[in-house]
């Protein structure tokens, strides 16, 4: 197989990497939205506003994919990522690919040949991707970095071997393995036929409203300064009089004018107060135009309404945000069954076939964890759905619309049975 090298693929990840860090920024909230106001005082200019709703686009779906296990486990893959701690890694996993849209596993093995898995997100990590197995026929990832942000371990993955390259050593350090791909998974959020490497959860539209929404903010705390303090003007002073100290004209409540000699005497006035609904309503019209592109609603981004929502309204209400968890499970079920399968070849040193586990198929926990009314709505509809089924409905998929697991205790037998 031809491959475009380690060098052509450091040059891929240095143009990539900019984007990634980029949305990282926006996720962790230290991004600053560009002031292009030219009436903020120059005392403000340095004011820096945060707004976490792009962490909570991308937390609000991450923490409703829940991966439960592998259906027809033929394999045994569970117990690889069990030995992985596998709460942390799925989260890992899930939640690097939301945001730079393509985090990476590098499996390698310990001492002992059992397989680890390791999280790289996109920003360290590039490949030239299979589409359609969306494996890597080759990748590269930088494992580690000295404090300058220069890559001190990387490592370069083709099938069959694998090459560290450590900073200040010549040569390589070839480890091989009995795969038929690299061994660096892609895991990949919303991929297509164009952007094989999938989208970001932080799109373009979510950057630009927030920096929208943070230069709203700026402006409200630049107002509150009149709304706190409104201006005052003094008309028909005597020009001989002392100047009056604005600071304590503003904040004095008993100011004393004398008359002149003519005996006329000031006149008080005050400017109209600077209200700030103008600012609050515009940061609505902001949350709501973010609310409505990643599914969400007000209630999420902080506007808080009167009446609590049932468990039943709010699952409609997240519609689109139900629709768009569900692709993901789609593909991040593919991508994780893609990790178990080079994980399980690289355990028992053989090399499997991907068609091989075509029986196996990944299982994830319900989107909405259904209340107490929902419970009472599944269970009415399961046993009249078993009435004209029979055994329609079993423990194993009614888990799939409850999340809860079947005991495993003796049934309770009465007194009078």
């Amino acid at each position: 197989m031809d491959y475009k090298g380690i060098e052509y693929l450091r040059k891929k990840l240095n143009q990539k990497r900019t984007r990634v860090k980029l949305r990282y920024e926006y996720y962790e909230m230290k991004n600053i939205a560009k002031d292009i106001s030219p009436m903020t005082p120059p005392s403000m200019k340095n004011l820096k506003s945060v707004l976490g709703w792009c962490a909570k686009s991308v937390d609000n779906l991450a923490d409703r994919l829940v991966f439960r296990d592998f259906k027809n486990d033929n394999f045994n893959l569970m117990e690889i990522f069990q030995m992985n701690n596998q709460d942390i890694f799925f989260d890992s996993a899930i939640l690097s690919a939301l945001i730079s849209s393509c985090c990476f596993v590098y499996i390698s093995e310990d001492d002992d040949g059992f397989p680890r898995l390791q999280v790289i997100d996109g920003a360290n990590a590039t490949g030239i991707i299979d589409p359609i197995t969306n494996l890597l026929t080759e990748g590269y990832a930088v494992l580690d970095r000295d404090n300058y942000g220069r890559p001190s371990i990387e490592a370069y993955f083709t099938a069959g071997k694998t090459e560290i390259f450590r900073k200040n050593i010549k040569g390589s350090e070839i480890i091989t393995n009995n795969c038929s791909y690299p061994l660096l998974v892609p895991v990949i959020y919303r991929p297509d036929a164009v952007r094989p490497f999938g989208h970001s959860r932080i799109s373009r539209a979510n950057m630009s409203i927030v920096n929208s929404a943070l230069r709203t903010i700026k402006r409200s705390e630049i107002s509150a300064e009149f709304y706190s303090f409104p201006q005052k003007y003094v008309v028909g002073l005597d020009p001989d009089a002392d100047p009056l100290e604005k600071w304590k004209a503003t904040m004095s409540s008993m100011l004393s004018f004398t008359k002149d000699e003519d005996g006329d005497s000031p006149t008080l006035g005050q400017f109209t107060q600077q209200s700030m609904s103008p600012y609050t309503e515009q940061l609505r019209t902001f949350a709501s135009l973010f609310a409505g592109e990643n599914g969400l609603t007000l209630d999420d981004l902080g506007f808080v309404s009167d009446n609590p929502s049932s468990a039943e309204a709010i699952k409609a209400s997240h519609e689109n945000l139900r629709l768009t968890a569900r692709k993901a499970q789609r593909v991040f079920g593919s991508c994780l069954l893609n990790v178990g399968f080079l994980a399980a070849c690289v355990r028992d040193d053989f090399p499997y076939i991907r068609r091989q586990l075509y029986l196996t198929k990944p299982v994830w926990e319900p989107i909405f964890e259904p209340d107490a009314a929902m419970l009472s709505i599944i269970g009415d509809g399961a046993v009249k759905i078993n009435q004209a089924v029979p055994n329609y409905f079993n423990k194993d998929n009614l888990r799939d619309l409850t999340g809860i697991e079947s005991s495993e205790l003796d049934p309770i037998v009465s007194e009078e049975e």
